[in-house]
């Protein structure tokens, strides 16, 4: 399982093989997150900065993935190590931790989890916070030969029709009634409306294996081909990608996501609730 309960996290705060990860950002307010973390955090928790720690400053669409020497460099100065447990958690239903998972699992590191429930299943658990910044000894990450799982752009045009392709993004911007970020309005033709809060329960805690499966089954994802994953910009498309894993099926990435397809010269844009029929 990639998930863990606030309770068994509790229990290993003392445990120097577990590294804990805050990786909470807000859209609307990029810098919200490192302030409440320093208003109150998980006892030894690392900020995660997704802007800074988690992407890369050239690539497709708004966050594009760091380069692998990049990334393990910045897990080297966070002291953590791949003989580490990493446990990420956000206050956003593991919409912004399901990307340091992704990224982790994505380069081979054995053990890591996103906190079922994140930050309010903590603080509902009545467990303790604190403001204090743990202090941190520099290691040496090995490097690793690349990002797996991951697809492009022209990569996810010759899957059309041929492969699943999912959108995380909420229903009105698939449906491309309400696009304020990126240049054009809509979704990728054959791709289905998957809005990433729907993996959730109504407390914020992933449903179950099997009603995960179902779901998507239900929006074509099948046992032979992997599926495609896409948001906005690459984030919330992880926690599909964690949906899938935690159901028993394996997704892509892509990479760019609609911020990279939308500014394509010419890109093939469907809107509405149907997804849209691939080219001829």
């Amino acid at each position: 399982m990639a998930l863990m309960a606030a309770e068994v996290l509790a229990g290993r705060l003392s445990d120097p093989r577990t590294v804990i990860g805050d990786v909470r950002w807000y859209l609307a307010d990029p810098d919200q997150g490192r302030v409440e973390y320093y208003r109150g955090h998980l006892p030894g928790a690392r900020f995660v900065d997704l802007d800074t720690d988690l992407s890369g400053t050239e690539g497709p669409g708004r966050h594009p993935l760091p380069s692998v020497d990049a990334f393990t460099r910045a897990l080297g100065r966070m002291g953590i190590s791949p003989d580490h447990t990493v446990v990420a958690y956000d206050a956003s239903g593991g919409a912004i931790a399901a990307r340091l998972w992704w990224m982790l699992d994505s380069i081979g590191h054995r053990s890591v989890f996103v906190l079922d429930g994140g930050f309010q299943a903590w603080v509902e658990a009545g467990l303790p916070l604190t403001t204090a910044v743990p202090r941190t000894s520099p290691v040496d990450y090995p490097p690793s030969q690349g990002w797996r799982g991951v697809v492009n752009g022209d990569q996810v045009r010759s899957f059309l029709g041929r492969r699943p392709i999912l959108d995380a993004r909420s229903e009105d911007r698939y449906r491309g009634e309400n696009e304020v970020v990126d240049p054009r309005a809509g979704h990728i033709p054959t791709a289905r409306a998957a809005f990433f809060g729907k993996n959730l329960t109504p407390e914020g805690r992933f449903l179950p294996p099997e009603s995960l499966r179902l779901r998507y089954r239900a929006l074509g994802v099948g046992e032979s081909d992997a599926a495609v994953a896409y948001c906005g910009s690459g984030v919330t498309a992880c926690h599909n990608l964690l949906a899938l894993r935690l159901a028993g099926y394996f997704g892509h990435l892509y990479e760019g996501s609609w911020s990279d397809w939308s500014s394509r010269p010419d890109p093939l844009v469907a809107t509405g609730p149907c997804p849209g029929d691939a080219p001829a």
